[in-house]
């Protein structure tokens, strides 16, 4: 029984979908492990979004025209997100950004030691640098990876770059004809199709959900607070940080709320009180919206995707930590449709 499984198993592994199955799981491999995870990221984001627009472009259009109109979408798509990211990352990098941010969480920090009891000002770091590192040890990864340089390094954005422009060129070719395509190019489009699907529920459910988190953090800082003459520092970038960290599930969402905590503690306890138990409010909702947008769209709980999560992060570090949500939901799809579970 057990040499007829094996036989089995090894001639599904030597048909073109099970190469393609063995294909796809060497293709993640390797984009974790060369840190290609930004490049694949922007790739699936103009595949997606082009195929998005794509369908609402004319039917009755010659092939040639329909081509011509399928680049624009992608040379518009590419452009849109170069601007917003270039814009966004102007922004943070700027006089007002997350440097700013820091020596501020630094300076709070430094004043909390002053008038905390002994034991709890020891754990506090005491100056930016030690704050870095704290925030560093948090996260999981090296300095090398957080810094200024590495994010903005000529490396990176030819990469993303790169990745964007193959995403178009691969949109472009998923409307030509594929009838006549061999099994195993037709197997490997099949893994392309699934993965490209979980990114879209994955990743733009996590941004509806992102959005809307920095939408009512927006609120309470720059309203709420406002009306009781209560002015945060920093409150324009701490809801821009809301919005980007808040596109790692979980994780994200630690990290924006211990900067909005800290600094409201600097203006003092009873508006730190406030705000921690604002946070508290929007996360309980949080689990209701991730329960029906995420978890629904991948049929995936919390417990699973942060299980993925730090196992992935464990091995590749904060590459792995931003792919895992989009990965486990690929591979649980993957096992759905072959009735597995």
């Amino acid at each position: 029984m057990s040499n007829h499984s094996d036989t089995t198993l090894k001639t599904r592994l030597q048909q073109p979908e099970g190469i393609s199955y063995l294909l796809a799981a060497a293709a993640a491999l390797a984009v974790l492990y060369f840190r290609l995870v930004p490049a694949v990221i922007a790739g699936l984001a103009v595949y997606v979004l082009t195929l998005k627009l794509a369908r609402h472009l004319p039917r009755n259009m010659s092939r040639f025209a329909h081509r011509l109109s399928l680049g624009v979408v992608v040379i518009c798509v590419i452009s849109a997100l170069t601007s917003f990211g270039m814009l966004f990352w102007s922004y943070i990098s700027s006089s007002h950004g997350v440097a700013v941010l820091l020596s501020t969480l630094a300076e709070t920090l430094e004043g909390l030691r002053r008038t905390l009891p002994e034991q709890i000002a020891d754990v506090l770091p005491t100056t930016m640098e030690d704050l870095r590192q704290q925030l560093i040890t948090l996260l999981g990864v090296h300095v090398q990876k957080l810094s200024i340089a590495g994010m903005v390094g000529i490396t990176f954005v030819a990469h993303v770059i790169l990745g964007m422009v193959v995403g178009g060129m691969t949109a472009v070719h998923h409307f030509l004809d594929h009838e006549k395509a061999p099994p195993f190019i037709s197997a490997l489009r099949a893994r392309l199709r699934t993965l490209a699907t979980s990114f879209d529920k994955v990743v733009f459910a996590q941004v509806k959900i992102s959005g809307i988190n920095a939408a009512l953090t927006g609120i309470y800082l720059l309203v709420v607070l406002p009306l009781f003459d209560i002015h945060l520092p920093m409150a324009t970038i701490l809801v821009l940080l809301t919005f980007a960290v808040g596109l790692l599930p979980v994780v994200g969402n630690l990290i924006s709320n211990t900067a909005i905590v800290v600094i409201s503690l600097g203006v003092s306890f009873g508006v730190g009180l406030a705000s921690l138990l604002f946070l508290v409010l929007i996360h309980k909702a949080e689990y209701f919206m991730n329960a029906r947008i995420v978890g629904h769209e991948v049929q995936a709980t919390a417990w699973e995707l942060l299980t993925a999560m730090l196992l992935l992060e464990a091995a590749f570090g904060i590459a792995g930590l931003v792919a895992a949500p989009v990965l486990y939901a690929w591979l649980k799809a993957e096992v759905k449709a072959h009735g597995l579970i």
